[in-house]
């Protein structure tokens, strides 16, 4: 039996030889992975924070993109709001000089012959159908007159010394302003006392 064992101590000395023989002296062993085993577990760390921290900087990412989305389109519901609500400025701008017209025709009936006191009356019935348009519209007039002067709502033109009137007061109106719902689209012109 002793010659058998001798045998397999001379096979594994012979084994761990040629094994030995085999392996690359550059290759790493098993005293030399238990070292590196520390730095592969900080690498792995590292790169799983860089992994988080990529994460975290997405998601915020994500978050800011969609607060700019939610504001760019609360942004155009107000324009469109708006756009829709002043739509049709630019027409009622256009027939203030026709009802500024209208209005100066109806202030000249003195001393009318039976025809012309006919045709005006036509021209008033002209006229008030377009004061009900404009009111279907929201179309109001700013009333100025005896009351103080607002920059916002008067153009004064001219001003005048008025006994018993304070000064700033609208003294007289020459041209009529108007609003479209709650928007100035004509200031008032006015004679205001100094």
């Amino acid at each position: 039996m002793a010659k058998v064992k001798d045998k397999e101590k001379k096979n594994k000395k012979e084994v761990t030889e040629e094994v030995a023989k085999e392996l690359d002296p550059n290759e790493v062993t098993n005293d030399e992975l238990s070292q590196d085993k520390p730095d592969l577990e900080k690498e792995q760390k590292d790169k799983l924070n860089e992994a988080y921290n990529k994460i975290s900087e997405l998601e915020d990412k994500l978050i800011r993109q969609n607060a700019d989305m939610i504001n760019y389109r609360k942004r155009k519901e107000e324009e469109t709001v708006k756009m829709l609500k002043y739509a049709n400025e630019n027409i009622v701008k256009d027939l203030l000089p026709i009802i500024d017209n209208f209005e100066r025709a109806i202030n000249m009936e003195h001393d009318l012959s039976d025809s012309e006191s006919k045709l005006l009356e036509g021209i008033k019935m002209v006229y008030s159908h377009l004061e009900n348009v404009m009111e279907k519209y929201e179309v109001k007039m700013i009333d100025g007159a005896n009351k103080p002067f607002d920059p916002v709502y008067h153009n004064a033109v001219l001003s005048e010394n008025v006994e018993g009137v304070e000064p700033g007061m609208v003294v007289e109106v020459l041209q009529k302003g108007y609003l479209l719902k709650d928007k100035v689209i004509r200031t008032a012109m006015v004679k205001v006392s100094a």
